[in-house]
């Protein structure tokens, strides 16, 4: 069976974070009740960080067992610890620091004051990544993987025309000449992105229409990153009204944002 691909449009920003918090506390719960632990990918971004505080401040946030949750980043500026740049310091001022996570469950990227270089950062994460994995595997296995998108396609640090989107081998790359700052980052590969059982991209405003429409009509993933997105069992696009102005309407789905029915068995 072919995995699920949806566009699921919400009527503003704020409203979408929302939607997408309410949704991931209910399928993280359910994850830990089924399985004893949930491992879960954060992106940054204004949308990724808009959803992390609304979690936050959610009623139902303290439903969830967080020290029964692995965290990970789909990519990282290269800058110093508590820089508020960095995607991992945003994360823990908007949810990570106000929920009783386990610290040797959390795995950020390295900062560029620990001592290494980029490419030797980049190495690290993958180790770490093949050390949390399951017997011969390269990575660990990821139930939901948050990714925004860029006006110009690009996911995690994956940019249109750059080497790092047709990267297969490594799971984890440098990026260095940027063309959004910071110049140099670190990031998953796709392969590892699509590794996740879900894919959830969250994606708001009028400027990433035309990315989101030329994504939803497969174009190459040299010139539109986020089209490669594709979870194992599903890639959905949780995107506001002005976002989805070029999505062709067959993609949309016509209900409400999700029943929990769909979410058990599909999601």
């Amino acid at each position: 069976m072919s995995p699920e691909r949806r566009v699921l449009v919400h009527e503003s920003k704020e409203i979408l974070a929302a939607a997408v918090a309410a949704r991931f506390l209910r399928k993280v719960k359910d994850l830990i009740e089924e399985f004893g632990e949930a491992s879960v990918v954060l992106t940054g971004g204004t949308m990724g960080i808009a959803v992390l505080a609304a979690i936050n401040s959610s009623p139902a946030r303290d439903s969830v067992d967080w020290s029964r949750v692995n965290v990970w980043w789909g990519d990282e500026r290269w800058l110093p610890e508590g820089d508020p740049e960095r995607n991992e310091t945003q994360a823990r001022d908007a949810l990570l620091d106000h929920v009783g996570l386990d610290p040797e469950r959390v795995h950020p990227f390295a900062r560029s004051d620990a001592g290494l270089d980029l490419d030797a950062a980049a190495e690290a994460y993958s180790t770490e990544l093949q050390a949390n994995a399951p017997r011969s595997a390269r990575f660990p296995h990821f139930d939901i993987t948050f990714l925004g998108m860029g006006p110009d396609g690009h996911i995690a640090s994956l940019f249109p025309g750059m080497d790092g989107i047709r990267e297969t081998e490594a799971t984890v790359i440098s990026v260095r000449n940027s063309p959004k700052p910071p110049p140099e980052r670190l990031s998953l590969t796709l392969p590892t992105i699509n590794s996740s059982a879900r894919v959830w991209a969250v994606v708001a405003g009028a400027d990433k229409a035309s990315a989101l429409g030329l994504t939803l009509a497969d174009a190459s993933i040299d010139e539109v990153p986020a089209s490669g997105l594709e979870g194992r069992r599903s890639t959905l696009f949780f995107v506001d009204g002005d976002a989805a102005a070029e999505v062709p309407e067959n993609l949309i789905d016509p209900g409400q944002f999700w029943t929990g029915a769909d979410d058990i068995q599909q999601n």
